[in-house]
């Protein structure tokens, strides 16, 4: 079988959602970025058991999935979905001295998720998640 085209792209795929994110949040460089990005899928992760966060992993493209479940400390408690703004605010707790998460940040990855993935697939599999996390994922 040959080399999925997710994988023989996924770096490519990566350096876009990165510059769109970049873009929608108005942050300098990807390296801010990155930062922002992997604060919100923590933010998002604290909030699902294992089994619903693999589902969630799996409708992101490779080097997002593993972003997403990279460093998880399993004993870390399980969160309540909160408002917008008390999620942010974790996410810019995040290496706080090199965070420049803007008070968007939630909004502005999902922006640029949704920019660069199957949307309809991503709120298919939302729906089957715990309540909140279609709206964390929301681009009104």
């Amino acid at each position: 079988m040959p080399v999925p085209v997710e994988y023989k792209r996924a770096s490519m795929d990566f350096d876009r959602f990165m510059i769109d994110a970049r873009d929608i949040s108005g942050l300098a460089t990807t390296h801010q970025t990155y930062t922002m990005v992997q604060g919100v899928f923590q933010a998002f992760r604290r909030r699902l058991d294992v089994k619903e966060a693999i589902r969630f992993a799996n409708v992101l493209p490779p080097v997002l999935r593993a972003l997403f479940v990279a460093d998880w400390d399993l004993n870390e408690p399980r969160r309540p979905f909160e408002d917008r703004a008390t999620m942010t605010r974790e996410v810019q707790t995040l290496r706080p001295d090199h965070n420049f998460a803007p008070h968007t940040s939630i909004h502005d990855v999902a922006a640029a998720l949704r920019k660069n993935i199957d949307q309809a697939e991503l709120d298919r599999v939302l729906a089957s998640l715990p309540s909140g996390a279609l709206a964390f994922w929301q681009v009104d």
